[in-house]
């Protein structure tokens, strides 16, 4: 039995790279079991184990979001903004770390390439930070 099996249009979720969402709509005969939109405006079609259908990601990245405990989640506001260079140095260096739309922070490499580069060429340098050791 999957995680969502008896998802429901309107349920209450939570994505990990998104934030807080809601079920739009329910498919019966496709690979993604849902569509869930998000408060941002984003909508991403995820299976019935809560894989997105967005990026590369191959665990679970959505929940009921009362099933969800969010305490040991970093969400902490950056400290220092990085200069465009600095963050490329990290980045080939692999201790870069981007901040989710969730406002999570998370390793630069597991995310899509594609949104690292959205955020440099918008010179949203707040959203990267080193890596805590």
């Amino acid at each position: 039995m999957a995680y969502f099996d008896d998802v429901q249009v309107k349920d209450k979720v939570y994505g990990m790279v998104f934030g807080a969402g809601k079920v739009t709509q329910v498919f019966d005969n496709s690979h993604y079991k849902m569509l869930v939109t998000f408060k941002n405006g984003y909508e991403v079609p995820y299976t019935d184990d809560g894989v997105p259908g967005w990026g590369t990601f191959k665990k679970q990245t959505l929940f009921y979001k009362d099933d969800i405990d969010l305490t040991n989640v970093d969400f902490t506001p950056v400290t220092k903004v990085l200069s465009p260079k600095k963050i490329i140095k990290l980045r080939e260096k692999k201790k870069l770390q981007v901040r989710l739309p969730s406002g999570i922070w998370t390793d630069a490499k597991k995310k899509v390439a594609h949104y690292v580069e959205e955020m440099l060429e918008n010179e949203n340098y707040h959203l990267f930070r080193k890596k805590n050791s």
